[in-house]
């Protein structure tokens, strides 16, 4: 290199032109730009040398603006299509000659700056530039397509938040929907953070947090402030596939035949069907019968979806997908579409409906002395509530005198399950509604007549169900409980009778089992017993259905035992999921509730200790009928009633705090 020698060298990243001054060293020189300020450069830092010349820094100035004029990327794309059939590399000399017709120094230096910039049409090689491929090129221009989309699509997405954000309402396109997906995923896997969801909050202005998306999202109106995550988490579908729905259409049009062509005519019998104002699910329904000696037989309706479903058709295996209804504070998510459940599969009053009935003989102590399984048409004569029946029982009204016969016998027969063992537990069970606007509604169930009444036919049922199993044969889905190990006597005795003594009892229990063959079932005192009431909301109850209506019709058994047992293995995994969906989210709602209404004085129930040494109990709030954790601040014991009142609560955090109030403390809030 020469003194006055043009060069050119990158600072931080950016070209830069100086004119060569003096040695500096063995290998370094001294350049000085246009500015005048001068930099040490070692030969490697020098990118280009404009030959067949020299130059003075103050010359730097113009030799740039005779470039500039020549710098048009567009030109090196007539060049490629000249060189890429031949694909003969060039120098930066042939290529100004080949654009400008010229060599000269600028036009040099305009056609290295191009070469050296471009990233579609050449790439260097050596002291040359190679013509790309044509697929290449090709390739590389679909990419730089796709950024610049990708890149419009974001600027659009976030001129469509900010819209949204300042009360617009907005179109959200396909692309936006994707972007919403990855924000979910991050916030419900917030362990598995993506860089596509990282990326979207930044750009948005937000932190690279899973609580940050979430409020996006709630703040963009995509989710509900009150989203229940517990449910999205889960594997659970909540919306029917279009296959489904047009199979129910189908079946609410045009009905298939009835495999059942013998139906017992029960039409003529009064049947009761008793549930919560609320349900739309009618599944069973109650009746008696006077025969000639004077007996009388119970008749237990269950409605009858296999008149419609078939095992392994479309409608069996999505309710095997989804295995159970969940019944959640916000409403329900039925096992079957609604259309069907709700309609055509539900004991309507008024409707001649198909059932499954159960009749009934029990002796004098309340054990089955005799029984039958038909498939039946049923005619409901009247939807009751639990309200109407315990009024009706109280009032004694002689106009239904099957409601209080019906009722004798289920109070006989829980003495006979109570004779043989059974174990009772009865703890106040919370019912918590949230209405459109967020209203929450919370009801504790009593132990009234009506709920025991129905309860205690449905077990018979399920004990029926499970002899004609067991005395057949068939695989069912049977269900059993071990003997617990439960408190002496003595132990119980020194427990305050109530809540606290049967939540003492309750921590023996041990979790219920199923079984393809019969197993005892210690809880309800029952040899066999399996789960037959209930097939529009539970998988294992259908699949009861189709066993014991299959062997009634003297068909083969529509499942093995090995099916069966395959079959129960994965629908009592997706119930087991429903069933912690549905716990968890009560208790969002319940401390939801408690954190609106943070200025309550609460009585408390002390139920039992769960670190002594530490102070930590739970506490049963009466009035709510909700089982939460207290840490006391001084020595109590079971038994005791507290006033206390919320001190935090965090329902996303699962956090509840209380504080107790001194007798002072009490008087003041409660004035």
């Amino acid at each position: 290199m020469e003194k006055g020698t043009l060069i050119e060298f990158r600072l931080q990243g950016e070209r830069r032109l100086a004119v060569a001054d003096r040695p500096e060293g063995k290998k370094h020189w001294i350049v000085i730009d246009e500015r005048g300020q001068s930099h040490t450069l070692h030969p490697r830092q020098v990118t280009y040398e404009v030959a067949g010349c020299t130059f003075k820094p103050s010359e730097i100035h113009n030799f740039l603006e005779e470039v500039e004029s020549y710098l048009d990327p567009s030109s090196l794309e007539v060049a490629w299509e000249l060189l890429v059939e031949d694909g003969e590399a060039v120098t930066d000399a042939q290529m100004a000659q080949l654009l400008f017709s010229d060599q000269s120094p600028p036009l040099r230096y305009a056609a290295h700056c191009l070469l050296s910039e471009d990233k579609i049409y050449f790439k260097q090689k050596a002291e040359s530039y190679e013509p790309r491929s044509a697929t290449m090129v090709a390739e590389i221009k679909h990419q730089r397509s796709a950024e610049e989309a990708k890149l419009r699509e974001q600027q659009e997405f976030s001129t469509r938040v900010q819209q949204r954000l300042t009360g617009i309402l907005v179109e959200w396109q396909d692309s936006d929907r994707s972007r919403f997906d990855v924000l979910e995923r991050f916030v419900l896997h917030p362990e598995n953070a993506s860089r596509a969801a990282q990326d979207i909050l930044v750009g948005l202005g937000r932190s690279q947090t899973a609580q940050a998306a979430f409020d996006l999202l709630v703040d963009l109106g995509w989710w509900s402030p009150h989203e229940n995550l517990f449910l999205r988490r889960s594997q659970i579908p909540i919306q029917f596939r279009r296959e489904v729905l047009e199979v129910a259409q189908q079946c609410l049009e045009s009905p298939p035949p009835d495999p059942d062509v013998d139906r017992l005519d029960l039409t003529h019998l009064k049947v009761y069907t008793i549930d919560d104002e609320s349900t739309q699910e009618i599944d069973d329904g109650l009746s008696l019968e006077t025969l000639e000696d004077g007996r009388q037989r119970l008749w237990i309706h269950i409605a009858d979806p296999t008149r419609l479903v078939q095992p392994g058709d479309e409608l069996d295996l999505e309710a095997r997908r989804r295995s159970t209804t969940l019944y959640l504070p916000t409403g329900m998510i039925p096992m079957f579409p609604p259309e069907l459940a709700t309609g055509p599969m539900s004991l309507v009053q008024g409707r001649v409906c198909a059932a499954l009935s159960f009749g009934v003989v029990l002796d004098e102590t309340g054990n089955i002395q005799d029984y039958e399984i038909r498939a039946s048409l049923i005619k409901p004569t009247y939807r009751l509530t639990y309200e109407d029946v315990d009024e009706m029982l109280q009032l004694g009204v002689r106009a239904e005198p099957e409601i209080e016969a019906i009722a004798s016998w289920a109070v006989r027969r829980e003495e006979w399950r109570r004779s043989q063992g059974s174990i009772s537990i009865h703890m106040p069970e919370a019912v918590i509604k949230v209405h459109s606007d967020d209203e929450i509604i919370i009801d504790v169930l009593d132990d009234a007549r009506s709920r025991q009444l129905v309860a205690e036919m449905m077990i018979l049922a399920g004990e029926v169900a499970g002899r004609y199993g067991q005395e057949h044969q068939i695989p069912l889905p049977f269900r059993g409980q071990p003997q617990p190990e439960l408190p002496s006597e003595e132990e119980l005795v020194q427990l305050p009778a109530g809540p606290v003594r049967f939540c003492a009892v309750r921590r023996c229990m041990p979790r219920s089992e199923m079984s393809i063959t019969p197993i005892r079932h210690a809880g309800l005192a029952l040899e066999t017993y399996t789960q037959a009431t209930s097939p529009i909301r539970r998988y294992t109850d259908l699949l009861t259905h189709f066993q014991i209506k299959a062997h009634l019709r003297g068909d083969p058994l529509p499942f093995s035992a090995e099916q069966l047992q395959e079959t129960l293995l994965s629908v009592t995994t997706t119930a087991y999921e429903a069933t912690l969906v549905e716990r968890q989210t009560n208790r969002y709602w319940g401390l939801e509730y408690l954190r609106r209404n943070a200025d309550q004085v609460w009585q408390v129930l002390v139920l039992r200790w769960l670190r002594e040494h530490d102070n930590l109990g739970l506490i049963l709030l009466e009035d709510l009928g909700l089982e939460l954790v207290m840490r006391f601040k001084r020595s109590v014991s079971l038994g005791d009633r507290l006033e206390v009142q919320v001190s935090h609560a965090d329902p996303r955090q699962d956090v509840i705090q209380f504080r107790e109030l001194v007798d002072q403390e009490a008087q003041a809030a409660a004035s």
